[in-house]
């Protein structure tokens, strides 16, 4: 797995319906019982503000990996994840500075969009989020652009999944996943993406479990949390929720909770938040609790996370962890 953002990280996904445009709420709209922790708050309000002031005129961020359209697509994700207003809010400017940013990047003949299908991918679950709340006629032909590209590049591939290029004939868990996520937003969005897309990736994930539910990178061998996040979220999404293999990697992820990836940090936790919370509520509220107070103590004075893949790719990936306490993207409803 190679997640340095030249040939990057890999995915989540849908439209951004906002419920409200105020940033700070003590409730969850419909949800009574449900209180946000205040420390979740904290972390996700210091981390916005973070993003915020160090975007570059550009939409873009000046660190290592901040200048890569799956990047500013995670961190257009993390404003929009917490309810902000793109047209009158107070990050309003950063998500639609983002946005021309990511569209700025798009190959208008193909629809590619930066320099790896992780990054496409990242990009293109951003304009799905956008599509619909932000009043902008460029994104919905770039997001078919982007879409087609994604199901091109499946045909082509001789296992029906996903690799580093548009033109791979080989796959691995984590790029699929995140193309199997991004298609799922952009279904949310509107667009009409075939099952028959979904069904092929799906059974690639699944060739790559081993008997314990965890997966694999190319393989069923060297099984990894990381990995079995990704293929549980894209069965949950999938609907996939009583076969043997999701009910194994869900047991296989509920004796991880106090696991962390050395490399991949906020890769991890970006996923295994959304697996857990469609698998198992208990499982989730407790990972969750841990992961607050995990984040609450390493975050930095400025706002910003530690990490070798850049502070705004690690801040979004830290922040999208706790997104689920929030529930303004369609993929966070059960």
């Amino acid at each position: 797995m190679n997640l340095s953002f030249s040939r990057p990280i890999a995915c989540t996904l849908a439209t951004a319906v906002l419920l409200a445009a105020s940033p700070a709420r003590a409730d969850i709209p419909g949800r009574a019982a449900d209180v946000i922790p205040a420390q979740a708050e904290i972390v996700y309000q210091r981390g916005l503000e973070y993003l915020a002031k160090n975007q570059n005129e550009k939409g873009s961020w000046n660190d290592s990996t901040g200048s890569e359209p799956g990047v500013v697509g995670l961190c257009v994700a993390a404003f929009l994840a917490h309810g902000e207003d793109p047209v009158n809010g107070p990050y309003a400017k950063n998500i639609r500075n983002g946005i021309d940013f990511i569209l700025s990047e798009q190959n208008e003949s193909n629809g590619y969009i930066g320099s790896s299908m992780y990054n496409h991918a990242f990009a293109t679950k951003a304009l799905a989020e956008a599509y619909g709340v932000l009043d902008d006629p460029r994104i919905a032909p770039a997001l078919k652009k982007a879409v087609d590209l994604i199901l091109s590049s499946q045909k082509r591939n001789r296992l029906g999944a996903w690799r580093y290029t548009p033109d791979s004939r080989d796959g691995d868990t984590t790029v699929t996943g995140c193309q199997i996520v991004t298609l799922f937003a952009a279904r949310n969005a509107g667009l009409a993406v075939p099952e028959d897309a979904i069904r092929k990736g799906l059974v690639y994930l699944n060739n790559n479990r081993a008997s314990d539910g965890g997966y694999g990178y190319t393989s069923p061998s060297g099984t990894k949390p990381t990995l079995t996040a990704i293929g549980v979220l894209c069965l949950a999404l999938a609907k996939e929720k009583d076969s043997k293999g999701y009910l194994a990697s869900v047991e296989y992820l509920k004796k991880q909770l106090d696991y962390r990836d050395r490399y991949y940090p906020y890769y991890f936790e970006y996923y295994m938040s959304q697996a857990l919370f469609h698998a198992d509520d208990a499982a989730w509220r407790d990972w969750n609790a841990r992961n607050i107070r995990y984040l609450a103590t390493i975050q930095a004075t400025d706002g910003s996370f530690p990490g070798s893949q850049g502070p705004s790719f690690n801040t979004a990936g830290a922040l999208l962890s706790l997104a689920l306490n929030y529930r303004f993207l369609p993929i966070y409803e059960k």
